[in-house]
């Protein structure tokens, strides 16, 4: 709830995501005891949360709530911040003047380089947890990225905490593979390497090494150009099995979404297609071709 007890609902995340995921509520502001409506407060260049006019502070509540309810939140798949927040948004919150000396004294913010306070404490504590702001969630670039993150890093949580074995590791990477390599070579191949130590390496050691690669590897947003490498990588183990007719409209497909003529959406459905109807299972299996439920309105931006 917003600080005038009003909303600003982002319905992508309330009418489209809400079918795949738990939300868990928290309002940082709220639980302080700051209610709604609220006094203004605002986040100063010394890292104080204070109200309007400087009084009262509310730094010490706040760093208090965070140790109480981060831990709590270690299990979470994402997190969306609140835009423009003192407490929660990511980027570009105004900070005003501490008192220091050579800082502005005339009410107007000395920078907009801050990050809500109770935003710094989450990022700290979770740097490779997806984060996004309900603002952002409108560029549709921004939106296809973070769902891509929290799915994969679902999937992941759900894997490590079963009962799995290494050859389980092997085959969970191996689904994987040209959507990390999507989205990060260098980690794709370092990722590789780990994998190839399982029923070498203690359990736990593996476990850690591959979900900290593997989450990193996701925080890079994969490029036009790396799309296009990782859709010839789906193309060339089953290009010989298509005739010449399929195979160069797969071809053109992803020409044109390289050159920003097409969505992603249109090289994937073919190949998807005709991984399937092939059955060529390790294809069809890569989550690079599906890596969230089809009916989310994604990769259909040019």
């Amino acid at each position: 709830m917003r600080y005038n007890a009003g909303h600003s609902r982002c319905r992508f995340l309330t009418d489209e995501l809400d079918r795949y995921v738990d939300w868990v509520r928290v309002c940082p502001e709220i639980e302080i005891g700051l209610g709604a409506p609220r006094p203004t407060i605002r986040l100063r260049t010394d890292g104080h949360l204070v109200g309007k006019e400087g009084t009262p502070d509310h730094t010490a509540a706040m760093h208090a709530l965070a140790d109480e309810r981060l831990p709590g939140l270690a299990d979470l798949d994402g997190y969306v911040l609140k835009s423009r927040s003192p407490s929660c948004a990511l980027h570009g919150v105004p900070r005003y003047a501490s008192g220091d000396d050579g800082e502005r004294t005339d009410g107007q913010p000395v920078d907009r380089r801050g990050r809500g306070l109770f935003a710094s404490r989450l990022t700290e504590e979770f740097p490779l947890l997806p984060v996004e702001e309900d603002g952002r969630l409108n560029d549709s670039g921004l939106r296809e990225h973070f769902v891509e993150r929290i799915f994969a890093g679902a999937r992941l949580r759900e894997f490590l905490d079963s009962d799995w074995k290494p050859g389980d590791l092997v085959a969970f990477h191996s689904r994987h593979k040209l959507q990390i390599l999507a989205h990060d070579p260098v980690r794709y191949r370092e990722s590789g390497r780990i994998v190839a130590q399982a029923g070498v390496r203690p359990h736990a050691d593996l476990a850690a090494d591959y979900r900290a690669v593997f989450l990193a590897a996701f925080a890079t947003r994969a490029g036009r150009g790396r799309n296009v490498n990782a859709l010839h990588h789906v193309l060339g183990p089953m290009s010989d099995r298509l005739n010449g007719s399929r195979r160069h409209g797969i071809v053109e497909a992803i020409e044109d979404y390289r050159q920003g003529r097409a969505p992603l959406s249109v090289p994937i459905a073919l190949l998807r297609h005709n991984a399937e109807g092939e059955d060529h299972a390790y294809l069809a299996d890569q989550t690079f071709l599906e890596p969230f439920p089809a009916d989310l309105p994604l990769r259909h931006h040019l």
